[in-house]
């Protein structure tokens, strides 16, 4: 008897225990647009790949440049509408206070982008940006689920692949599949636990 009551009270703490840290988690970002944002690397790869783009590192610098800005329009897009018009945001600035955690690495992405570029060694792009969008998903640890977590140990074990291997800039296949997988599996995190809270309930149905 005394162990059936000591089973059910673990088995309500588990639930709380999901419940405060369904609570916790930041749905300010939109499943679907970071889905499609790796169906842009993708197809961003396609293009870069074809005999008639020229096979420059600068065009293919410039080519990326392309599909970062559409992802971080999609991204953030999504986000700023959340933000704006979601009932769970209510324009409330703390609420939004998760997406400064990944600043860090992807400015610091930023300088050493600057310092590749000046010193030409264009083969350490890839996996630089890759290890260090990698960073930035671990940064969300307390904020999203740890499959989101494991998206970011992904990254960053593909990128020091990239590293080792100086892959070169002007072969735009391991950035593009690396990415597709990587924004599509993040994707469908971010959609998972958007639906469990429209739905009101932690679980798929």
């Amino acid at each position: 008897m005394i162990a059936n009551h000591i089973h059910d009270a673990l088995a309500q703490v588990r639930k709380l225990q999901e419940f405060i840290l369904a609570r916790k988690l930041f749905r300010g970002y939109s499943g679907p647009a970071r889905m499609t944002g790796g169906f842009v690397a993708l197809a961003g790869a396609f293009v870069m790949s074809r005999t008639m783009f020229p096979p420059s590192p600068v065009a293919h610098l410039l080519g990326w440049g392309g599909v970062l800005s559409a992802a971080l329009l999609l991204n953030y897009g999504g986000f700023i509408w959340w933000f704006l018009f979601s009932s769970q945001a209510r324009r409330e600035v703390t609420r939004a206070m998760p997406v400064v955690d990944a600043i860090p690495a992807l400015a610091v992405g930023a300088v050493f982008s600057m310092a590749m570029i000046l010193g030409k060694h264009y083969e350490l792009f890839f996996g630089t940006w890759m290890c260090l969008y990698g960073l930035a998903h671990v940064s969300y640890r307390m904020s999203l689920p740890m499959a989101n977590y494991a998206v970011g140990i992904f990254y960053i074990t593909c990128g020091s692949v990239c590293l080792l291997m100086h892959t070169p800039l002007t072969n735009p296949w391991p950035m593009g599949l690396v990415f597709f997988a990587g924004e599509v599996s993040g994707g469908l995190v971010l959609h998972r636990i958007n639906y469990a809270a429209k739905g009101g309930s932690l679980d798929e149905p």
